[in-house]
């Protein structure tokens, strides 16, 4: 007698065990009677949070996939990316035996079930994806919620090494209204099986490549309460080889140009012209590519002040260029050098250059001006005359009108060479102002020089930065 109510007692316990984990009977294996059950037991529930008490904390798992990086938009500050996301959570109580109903899974819409209500927080437009109107539910009472999203969120966008650039944007997935106490966000998988799948079924491959995705759970603490979020971290990476070919070298090409232009001599070449044209064409290139340059009010890009220097450089030239032109042609007019700018250019900026003063030259002017100054060698006499013929035979010497006119004749000579020396060499003045012209131009020579080759090596040091990083 007492083994029998040892067995009723176990079989009553096991019966109350097995109901309280199978809550569903099926009359029948199929979908029909499963569905009636359904509809009698959970669907009626859908208002109430699925726990056994209101105390109890749900915990949700999450798991985000990356399909597309749709675009960047930086004058907006926002991020366009499709995702795949997949939640999932458990009905507590509820559960059915596979063999009696027929499935250990079944699609029910999504309006039969409570959903939680989880969101992005850096939402800025609604999601124009498409809907799925269905969910799976396991007989273990866990539900797979998994849907595609078309993401719009606020990013904050720094662009000042545009276009090696790499943007790192956050996703954070949390309840809108249940405090933590009530719903727990927890992640299904890790960072980089989140990362490798995302890789495998990305579809994009435009202007943006996902580097690396990092994943960290946070709590957000206001004053009447804590809720329960889940920050993505979307690294990406700009391609920048669009920007390179359309903009970087072009710009290169005429700055280059530019430079060679030095070459040209000024006093026999119109470099002021050549530079014109090279100055329009410039700003012809750069109104055209506007378009592929970002517009953003927080930070300027260095690729935007390569092109504002470059220009710059430019209009500096062209004008050198004229100062230079009109020395050739009027520093004859020109007052004296102030004491300054000859200390200044002439002594120090000229060494700077490699440009060597010139040599003074050794050859000694004899003024004939005052005419009452005579002496023996400036008196031709027959002697001399004799001389100079190389005849030693006694000569008459010339009248004295015939000296005066040789006098004469000499002077003039000396006057005209005096002029000639003048006309070639320049004054002092003149000379001084063209050196200073010379400088000017050498100087401006070096530090285009400097200029390219400091644009070249922090282009590639940036890029070369960029390639390398992993996030």
């Amino acid at each position: 007698m007492a083994g029998v109510k040892t067995t009723g007692l176990f079989f009553i316990c096991f019966s109350q065990l097995h109901g309280f984990v199978a809550t569903l009977n099926c009359t029948s294996p199929t979908p029909e009677s499963l569905f009636d059950s359904l509809e009698k037991e959970l669907f009626p529930r859908k208002l109430l949070r699925p726990v056994k008490s209101f105390s109890d904390t749900m915990n949700i798992s999450i798991d985000v996939t990356v399909v597309g990086i749709i675009g960047v938009n930086e004058k907006e500050q926002s991020l366009t990316t499709f995702i795949w996301q997949v939640l999932e959570w458990d009905i507590a109580g509820l559960s059915w035996d596979e063999k009696e109903c027929g499935a250990d899974r079944v699609s029910v819409p999504r309006e039969k079930l409570w959903v939680p209500d989880v969101h992005i927080a850096e939402f800025m437009d609604e999601d124009k994806s498409p809907k799925t109107p269905y969910v799976y539910l396991y007989n273990t009472g866990r539900v797979f919620d998994d849907k595609p999203i078309r993401v719009v969120s606020s990013c904050r966008l720094v662009i000042y090494t545009f276009p090696f650039d790499i943007q790192n944007c956050t996703l954070t997935f949390g309840s809108y209204l249940h405090f933590a106490a009530d719903i727990r966000m927890f992640q299904s998988t890790t960072a980089a099986q989140i990362l490798e799948e995302s890789r495998n079924v990305i579809q994009t491959k435009g202007e943006w490549e996902l580097i690396n995705i990092k994943i960290a759970p946070s709590t957000l603490e206001i004053s009447y309460g804590n809720y329960s979020e889940l920050k993505y971290y979307i690294i990406l990476r700009r391609r920048p080889i669009l920007y390179v070919v359309n903009l970087l070298i072009p710009s290169c090409f005429l700055i280059t140009l530019d430079l060679f232009s030095f070459l040209l001599p000024p006093e026999s070449v119109d470099r002021s012209s050549f530079k014109m044209t090279l100055i329009l064409g410039y700003t012809v290139f750069l109104l055209i590519m506007n378009d592929l340059l970002p517009v953003t009010g927080n930070t300027t890009p260095l690729m935007n002040v390569l092109f504002s220097l470059s220009l710059a450089l430019m209009v500096a030239s062209l004008l050198e260029t004229v100062f230079i032109t009109n020395i050739q042609f009027s520093s004859s007019q020109y007052s004296a050098v102030p004491h300054w700018l000859s200390v200044l250019v002439l002594r120090y900026l000229a060494v700077v250059v490699c440009l060597p003063p010139k040599k003074k030259s050794n050859r000694i002017t004899v003024s004939l001006h005052p005419p009452t100054i005579v002496t023996n060698t400036s008196i031709i006499s027959s002697r001399d005359l004799q001389s100079v013929s190389g005849d030693t035979a006694p000569v008459k010497p010339p009248p004295e009108p015939a000296l005066d006119e040789l006098r004469k004749l000499s002077r003039d000579l000396m006057a005209i060479r005096l002029q000639m020396d003048k006309h070639f060499q320049g004054s002092k003045t003149s000379q001084e102002w063209e050196t200073i012209g010379k400088v000017i131009d050498r100087l401006l020579f070096g530090l285009y020089i400097l200029f390219i080759s400091f644009s070249f090596i922090t282009i590639v040091c940036i890029w070369m930065v960029n390639q390398t990083y992993e996030g």
